[in-house]
């Protein structure tokens, strides 16, 4: 069967994902990921399901956002991402809603313990300052703890520059409008500039940014009135190398961000009114290693606060504060056998009308065997110790099979995992609809899959997945509660990558996702990707890229979202032997109107140029 026989089947599922020729080379059988098991493995011999985004992917995405990003992989569905940027975003992957998804930043969990899923807002985030992003689909709770059980975003900061001074600048304007408002005015501005280097074993990174966007109103019936949004953020990361063995590294951000919004007036109708989100967080930590024979001590540790204020007829303001402490050793037996045990420690406090705080400790342990005839096993467990729900254990087991040839490999996978998921302080506790009789949420989760690769050319993989879902939090008739029943979200995912021509690729994911038992809120039932990189020369790239979302379930009263699809365009070109890159953009090309939420403007046909210089 030829190239072109493999990749008819899923072009007909249609996709969005930003990937060039240059980028499936790179691929190759000794690609590594990180984030399922903490060590370095081949992906050939990782049995979970990993994205992994790549330096050069992000460097084909400027001018876009994180949550924009994320979007276009398999499994994921980020609502508020398509609107006015000081939209709430709504991360939903594999049918898991916010407080069922981690993020961590650089391998330590972050999240805003007044939210009322207590997760993390992606608007805080610069993707310019960003590495690498590496996503697992699947419980992944033994290793990272309680909200693990849909997904782990793990996003990985750049490092210093190795030599003693380097800097990096990006500028980009564009236009920011929706589909019936097309006046093509300049509404979006970004700019983001970083200090890096390496003096002897001292590394140094210092970053600054700042978004401004205006011209977009955030609610639909409000076209006249528009909503500004604005942001800065400030990143510092210092590292001392004493010796070969032992490293340390202390760093801070801060994110300040102000947004107008449309509320209820006093008859509770969705209007125009003075309305504001601010929002800041600040965040310290250190990270440290102490290598030894076959084996290191690592520690991390880091304290975050958070300031949310609404100002409207109905002001609230939020204040919280989040300390997590993770310390663990790694140690490897004669290449084959890697282990884990550590101690996490989280301690979350929110103000509501009262100062409320819960912690957690969580011995761990985790492990992974490699075998040399394709046998793998990752297996984990931890004890979730809270102090209001007392001990839970949750385990994991993940084998998988290779099965390798001269020019790939085919690989079988299959996981059992369990999830313990804590209510957050706002279901406790918050202003609206609290409920400290709340239960813990526990899941379970059941996948098995088939990944095939054939060179550095071509590469598919499909899997079924099963996640059972008790005491489930839900809102019913004004507040919070435990669902009665059981839930099921189960799925299919099929994702391709392939290099069709010399510089032609494609990379193309289908995702099929239903509650078995009831309809899933903003979760579309089919949603797809696919884009076409083309590498014109050695200097510029282009893409077209596609995403179709399904219908999706609102509410009683909004019963159906209709389905979209949205078709862009993007284009870059490096100069000055790759010191300045420019980048030109043009989403949503044939202009779609829909809608992502319900009473909220979209985005229309949009254009953004941008460049980057790297001194």
């Amino acid at each position: 069967m030829t190239y072109k026989s493999y990749v008819l089947i899923p072009l007909f599922l249609c996709a969005q994902t930003q990937i060039s020729a240059q980028t499936v080379s790179e691929e190759s059988l000794d690609e590594v990921v990180v984030t399922d098991s903490r060590f370095k493995l081949k992906r050939e011999n990782s049995g979970k399901t990993v994205i992994k985004i790549s330096q050069q992917e992000i460097e084909n995405n400027q001018g876009r956002t994180i949550s924009e990003l994320i979007n276009t992989k398999s499994g994921i569905e980020i609502n508020g991402s398509r609107s006015n940027a000081g939209q709430n975003l709504g991360v939903y992957i594999r049918g898991g809603r916010n407080r069922q998804v981690l993020v961590l930043i650089d391998g330590i969990q972050v999240s805003d313990p007044s939210q009322i899923s207590g997760g993390y807002d992606f608007r805080l985030l610069n993707l310019n300052q960003i590495e690498s992003i590496e996503i697992i689909k699947g419980a992944a709770s033994t290793l990272y703890g309680s909200g693990a059980a849909a997904a782990v975003v793990n996003i990985t900061t750049k490092a210093a520059n190795a030599k003693k001074i380097s800097a990096f600048i990006s500028s980009s304007i564009g236009t920011n409008q929706t589909e019936s408002d097309q006046n093509y005015n300049i509404a979006d501005f970004n700019n983001s500039v970083a200090f890096s280097g390496t003096v002897n074993k001292f590394t140094y990174r210092a970053a600054f940014n700042n978004q401004f966007s205006d011209g977009l109103s955030a609610a639909i019936s409000d076209t006249n009135e528009k909503d500004a949004y604005s942001k800065y953020g400030l990143d510092a990361n210092l590292g001392y190398q004493f010796s070969t063995a032992f490293s340390l590294n202390v760093y801070g951000n801060l994110t300040d961000t102000k947004s107008d919004i449309d509320g209820y007036d006093a008859s509770f109708n969705f209007v125009d009114t003075n309305d504001e989100f601010n929002s800041k967080q600040a965040r310290v930590g250190l990270s440290s290693q102490f290598k030894y024979n076959k084996g290191s001590l690592n520690l991390n540790a880091a304290f975050s606060e958070y300031d949310r204020e609404f100002v409207s007829t109905f002001p609230s303001l939020y204040k919280s504060k989040n300390l997590v402490l993770d310390v663990y050793n790694k140690y490897v037996f004669d290449d084959a056998f890697f282990t884990i045990i550590g101690l996490n420690v989280i301690e979350n406090n929110a103000t509501f009308t009262t100062d409320e705080t819960f912690d957690i400790t969580d011995p761990y342990a985790n492990f992974v065997y490699v075998s040399d005839f394709g046998f793998h096993m990752n297996a984990g467990v931890r004890l979730n110790n809270h102090n209001a729900y007392g001990s839970h254990f949750i385990y994991n087991f993940n084998p998988s099979f290779t099965l390798k040839s001269n020019k790939g490999y085919t690989k079988f996978f299959g996981s059992y995992s369990t999830s313990f998921i804590t209510p957050s302080l706002s279901h406790l506790y918050g202003n609206f609809g609290a409920n400290p009789n709340l239960e813990p949420e526990e899941n379970l989760t059941i996948e098995a899959g088939i990944a095939f690769k054939l060179n550095d050319n071509f590469r598919i993989s499909g899997l079924f997945f099963n996640r059972e879902e008790k005491n489930t939090v839900l809102w019913i008739d004004g507040g919070y509660l435990n669902a009665a029943d059981l839930l099921h979200a189960k799925g299919v995912e099929i994702e391709l990558k392939a290099t069709l021509l010399e510089k032609l690729s494609i990379e193309t994911n289908y995702t099929f996702v239903e509650y078995k038992e009831a309809l899933a809120r903003r979760i579309p039932k089919h949603k797809a990707n696919v884009q076409l990189g083309y590498e014109v020369s050695k200097t510029t790239f282009a893409s077209l890229s596609y995403q179709y979302t399904d219908d999706r379930f609102e509410n009683s009263f909004v019963p159906n979202l209709e389905s979209f699809s949205v078709l862009n365009f993007y284009i870059s070109h490096s100069a000055l032997k790759n010191k300045v890159t420019f980048f030109a953009g043009l989403d949503n090309l044939l202009n779609e109107a829909y809608e992502d939420i319900p009473g909220y403007a979209t985005k229309g046909r949009n254009v953004r140029l941008g460049f980057n210089l790297t001194l």
